[in-house]
């Protein structure tokens, strides 16, 4: 009986664990008065392949994924439907590169403020699961902690 309700333990530790996507440093670009969109930035991990397929935050009228590319010598920003998360691989959205894009904001972000961001990421097995994200608002200009270059 007793390794039954361990290995039953184990069991749902694992898989709690196997679950869990972590989110790292999020952040939340500041906006100026009138100015209607403004991008959010973390890194996400996934122990297992996943892929980001959808952001809501209350801030904003319109939340989706992002990506932005050189094409020509032109930067390129355009939604895409959802984000491979590669299994323990941190995937990192940064100004210039993948970030979700708050767009229709109703009122200005200001530095200080936090906004919630509600992010939707389905499992291989098509199971999806909502993490609850709070994001600081940084000053316009601000970079991500890890440019100290």
């Amino acid at each position: 009986m007793k390794s039954i309700l361990t290995a039953t333990l184990l069991s749902i530790a694992c898989g709690a664990a196997l679950a869990d996507v972590t989110v790292k440093d999020p952040w939340v670009r500041a906006t100026v008065a009138e100015q209607k969109a403004t991008g959010a930035f973390m890194q996400i991990t996934a122990p297992k392949a996943a892929r980001l397929v959808g952001v809501r935050s209350p801030v904003a009228g319109v939340a989706e994924i992002h990506e932005m590319s050189m094409s020509d010598n032109v930067m390129r920003m355009r939604a895409i439907p959802a984000l491979d998360l590669p299994a323990g691989k941190a995937v990192e959205l940064k100004p210039g590169g993948y970030h979700l894009m708050l767009m229709d904001l109703r009122a200005p972000l200001v530095d200080g403020q936090v906004v919630p961001l509600s992010l939707t990421v389905e499992m291989a097995d098509g199971r999806r699961e909502t993490l609850e994200v709070k994001a600081p608002v940084r000053p316009l200009g601000a970079a991500t902690s890890h440019d100290h270059h």
